[in-house]
Order: C-alpha cells, then structure tokens, then sequence
C-alpha cells in the first residue's frame, strides 16, 4: 500500500516546510546528517526507537524533496543535499530553544557524545569572542572537537586541534549536554569531577565567556576559574 503524505495545504512558508521536515524522526535525521555523511546502519543505531520501516520511509521522501542524496561513495550512505544543508541554522536555533527547556534527564534517555559537537556551535555567542586568537579543545567522551577564534571570529571544528591548544576540557556527553542546558554550572561540573579543565586560567575564563556560560565580567568565577590548574 503507497503511502499518502498528508500537507498543510496553506501558502504560508512555515507550512511548506513543515510538510517536508515536520513528521516525527524527519529532523533528527537531518541532525545527524549535518554532522556528516552516515550510512543507514548507523543512522538505525543512533536513533534508538525509529525502526527500519519508518527511517527507511522519511529518507525515501527527503531524498524525493532533494534535501537528502546518496553519498558520493556508496559505502557512506546517505548525506544532506546544498538544499538540505541550508537547515542547518534552522537546525541549530531549534536546539538553542530546546536546550533551555531540558529537564533533568532521565534514566530511559538517549545521549550520544557526537551531538555535543552540535550543542556548542548553539552555545557560542560570536559577539562575545575574544580579541585574542586562541583555541580550546573539547573531549566528550570519545569525540574530540575544538573551537578555534581567529580575528574574534569563532570557528567550530571535528578533531583535535594542530596548534596549541590555550584550553583542554574532558567531560562526557551528558554533562556537556546538562552545561549547555544551564542545568549545572561548569564550576559545579569542576568540584564534582564531571569535568576537568586545563590551561591558561584566563583563557578557560574566554572560553567560558564565549559559551555563555558566565557573565563577561564574573569576578566570583575568575577567581574559581584561577585555582584551575595550568597543563
């Protein structure tokens, strides 16, 4: 039996996405595609709950929307289309918002350290870069990524970093995801030992700054930051 798409039908912009991107899993495939090319098998493992039937439905319609084509080699599946890529802002924004209503997670939830990657790109404010090029590298569980400000211009980038890095932090993805939610403190993170920190004391406090974690003038958190001790 063909499956019918139900749509809106309002000549309204919003609308017209919706019918593409607004069914249940549709985004959070995209998510992980703009992390990268992924094959089906690891789209299936990284959206628990899915089912194959259903992934395999939402990717035949968004490749039929053009948002998604097959790899340009065959063994890495699928990726995001130059259209599809353009959600990536819409994207983004949408997990700025939903950051700020997370609850405390609960035992039965999912958390993958690779979407640590994504929650930073929403936690930097680049109005809040400094004026000193320098980057820090994140460790969240096995996924390493690093963010580099040259020319106050914040960059956030896969893998380790070849420059010297002016910060080092460790963590694993539920914390990140719990300090991006505004749900723990990274000073509260620091004296549990969630997380560790190495480095520059004011260039960790940069960094900081830079997530919107603190106030760009916090004494109370220069002088917690201060005690971190340089690697």
């Amino acid at each position: 039996m063909s499956h019918v798409r139900r749509n809106y039908g309002q000549y309204c912009g919003l609308a017209s996405a919706l019918d593409v991107v607004g069914e249940r899993w549709t985004l959070l495939i995209v998510r992980e595609l703009l992390l990268g090319p992924r094959r089906y098998s690891e789209l299936l493992a990284e959206l628990p709950g899915i089912g194959t039937n259903l992934l395999a439905e939402r990717l035949k319609v968004l490749t039929e929307q053009g948002v998604v084509t097959k790899a340009a080699s065959r063994d890495q599946g699928y990726e995001l289309t130059e259209f599809g890529r353009r959600l990536r802002e819409p994207v983004l924004m949408l997990t700025r918002w939903g950051l700020s209503r997370l609850g405390e997670p609960s035992d039965d939830q999912v958390v993958r350290p690779h979407w640590g990657f994504l929650a930073v790109q929403t936690m930097i404010d680049p109005e809040r870069a400094s004026d000193i090029d320098e980057v820090y590298e994140f460790h969240v569980d096995d996924v390493v990524f690093h963010v580099a400000v040259e020319g106050r211009v914040p960059r956030v980038v896969e893998g380790r970093c070849d420059a010297p890095c002016s910060m080092v932090a460790h963590t694993d993805a539920k914390t990140f995801v719990e300090i991006g939610a505004k749900r723990l403190s990274p000073f509260e993170a620091l004296a549990s030992g969630r997380l560790t920190m190495s480095g520059d004391p004011e260039a960790i406090m940069r960094s900081s700054v830079l997530l919107g974690l603190v106030p760009r003038r916090d004494v109370a958190a220069e002088r917690s930051l201060a005690s971190v001790p340089a690697s």
